[in-house]
């Protein structure tokens, strides 16, 4: 899926919209990927001279490539957090970076999804925990 077709199911829209490309494998698993631009607004104050994602993006990342699992249940709803959990940063991820999203549904309860994701780039782990959203009807 491109950008635009991914608009068509997550509500997100620029500068939050943070999925590029995804996908979801025979297994049900999302991959998703997001270049980090030079000029994304939370890296210019995150640090000047040293930009850095900040964790709670990454986690923001996670979250929506977690969402694509679900893609077709979105319609007509917000997809809001409801927990994170065993959340782990191992690597700084930086301007220019390619992420790289798997997240998998591990369970749901009614329209709660519990979810585990990881986020690499190049090939590191940088960020990887376990996502709860919930799907709230629009108002």
């Amino acid at each position: 899926m491109n950008v635009e077709e991914i608009k068509t199911f997550l509500p997100h829209r620029e500068p939050m919209l943070l999925v590029e490309e995804a996908s979801v494998d025979e297994q049900g698993n999302a991959h998703s990927k997001y270049r980090i631009k030079e000029d994304e607004f939370f890296t210019r104050g995150h640090f000047p001279g040293n930009p850095i994602v900040p964790g709670v993006i990454l986690c923001e990342i996670m979250a929506q490539s977690c969402a694509i699992i679900v893609k077709d249940e979105i319609l007509d709803n917000l997809t809001l957090y409801a927990g994170l959990d065993n959340v782990r940063f191992k690597n700084a991820v930086k301007p220019g970076d390619l992420c790289e999203v798997t997240a998998r549904l591990d369970s749901r309860r009614g329209s709660i999804f519990f979810c585990t994701a990881s986020l690499e780039v190049d090939g590191k782990l940088c960020c990887k925990g376990q996502l709860t959203f919930a799907l709230v009807p629009k108002e």
